[in-house]
């Protein structure tokens, strides 16, 4: 859209298009400068957590702070009042963030730690992807998705084997150890299991009987023997989405899906495929 086709529209159709599209200068540039101010503002937030910076601008920082929360909420409200549907924008994904940028500042007059949720706003630069002409790369996330659905019930199944373990490894060692040796309950136990298990190993609480320990190096042993297995799993799952991907050519003739990549002729009807991969590459 060009700028001419801009200037002939309503004031609210203008708004919208600068808003919510980057097809124009207008729009491009709009979104730029929310960019450097979403990222002005987190770096406010992230200095403001620094007792020495707080100490010496603290004043400062909550001016800004309290700057970009009044841009953000003119933001939204503007959102709101040039969009054709208000409700679907506000209850969208980036409606719902575009409200959580904004409410931590007034949550944190109630409640004065709340205001480092301010961070939210580190999502709103998903919109560097629109900006940039980067939403193509976004379909690869897809992959993503299908293995995680894929890999859902192995994965459920892995979790609930884990916790069993964990249960059985948490209560041997309350048996063994006791309270005197700092397994003073059997969720603390359990505590002391996840953490081995998982290979983290805090050191906070340490078996000191022989038995003891001789079940916790079944317990590490253990958690080195299974800690790849999501990763297997997930692996899997995005290798057979992925090859599944590419088998997507689709006849011009038949409309037969499922040819390998490198097929040249329609296994159905017999159709030359190479110049319709081609024609989807490029």
């Amino acid at each position: 859209m060009d700028n001419e086709a801009l200037r002939s529209m309503g004031w609210r159709e203008r708004l919208y298009v600068i808003i919510f599209f980057t097809n124009t200068s207008a729009g491009r540039r709009f979104d730029t400068w929310l960019l450097v101010i979403i990222f002005a503002s987190l770096v406010v937030v992230l200095l403001d957590s620094v007792a020495s910076y707080r100490e010496h601008y603290g004043a400062l920082m909550a001016g800004l702070e309290w700057g970009f929360t009044a841009i953000f909420a003119i933001e939204y409200l503007l959102r709101i009042y040039c969009h054709p549907e208000p409700r679907k924008y506000i209850f969208s994904f980036y409606g719902a963030i575009d409200l959580l940028s904004v409410l931590p500042a007034f949550i944190a007059l109630v409640l004065p730690d709340s205001q480092y949720l301010i961070v939210v706003r580190a999502i709103r630069m998903l919109r560097v992807f629109r900006v940039l002409a980067l939403t193509r790369y976004l379909s690869q996330a897809t992959f993503l998705l299908v293995a995680l659905r894929g890999s859902k019930q192995k994965i459920v199944v892995f979790l609930l084997s884990v916790t069993t373990m964990v249960l059985i490894f948490g209560t041997l060692m309350y048996v063994i150890e006791g309270p005197e040796n700092g397994f003073t309950s059997i969720p603390m136990s359990i505590y002391w299991a996840v953490v081995t298990i998982t290979t983290v190993g805090f050191g906070d609480i340490v078996p000191q009987t022989a038995l003891g320990k001789a079940v916790a190096a079944l317990t590490m042993i253990t958690g080195y023997s299974i800690i790849a297995v999501p990763t297997g799993i997930f692996t899997a799952e995005l290798a057979t989405a992925m090859r599944t991907d590419s088998l997507q050519h689709r006849c011009p003739t038949c409309e037969k899906l499922s040819h390998e990549p490198n097929a040249a002729f329609c296994s159905r009807c017999g159709t030359q495929l190479f110049q319709q991969a081609a024609a989807e590459d490029n």
